[in-house]
């Protein structure tokens, strides 16, 4: 399987968040899953490849060629795919990957995890959408989300389409029930 996991390209202000991207990584890892991900080196993007790589696993990254002028490609890449746009970007990680998560990151994060949940609702995105809610970090995001389904503006039956957590076993549950 491979796993696409959107995050930050910074290092972020507590040691937590690197934490969570080497459980991550080793859940992908112990599990022999792939890593897709954005190609970068720094932050939390270069913790996570590095530990993949490091447990001997594959690592795919996939980068628009306007960003190698602001980030630096991880050098240890099993492969890497440059795009023209970060449009391209986005829809190649999806389309090579069976399982989309979130790990803590910034704006961009934010805006990959939404994107590939709202296209999963729709048909256009088949990975499921996993939030991994280390220290609470996505809360506000998971209570928003609630909000919608509350406020009827989503269906409660969608709403469970996405999961926050930071239960490997749960989240295992999770994604064999929307493979099936």
């Amino acid at each position: 399987m491979k796993v696409l996991v959107f995050l930050g390209s910074k290092i972020g202000n507590s040691e937590v968040y690197r934490k969570a991207c080497i459980e991550v990584a080793d859940w992908i890892s112990r599990n022999d899953y792939s890593l897709v991900y954005g190609g970068n080196a720094n932050g939390l993007m270069g913790v996570l490849a590095g530990r993949v790589l490091e447990n001997g696993g594959e690592v795919i990254g996939i980068m628009p060629n306007y960003l190698k002028e602001y980030e630096l490609v991880h050098k240890g890449l099993t492969k890497f795919y440059e795009t023209e746009t970060m449009q391209e970007r986005k829809d190649l990680m999806r389309n090579l990957s069976d399982v989309c998560i979130a790990v803590p990151g910034g704006a961009g994060t934010m805006e990959e995890i939404t994107e590939a949940y709202s296209l999963f609702l729709v048909g256009q995105n088949t990975s499921p959408c996993i939030v991994y809610n280390k220290d609470g970090y996505y809360d506000d995001l998971k209570n928003m989300y609630d909000k919608m389904a509350q406020k009827e503006f989503l269906a409660v039956e969608d709403r469970r389409k996405l999961l926050f957590s930071d239960d490997f076993d749960e989240i295992d549950r999770f994604i064999k029930e929307m493979k099936k």
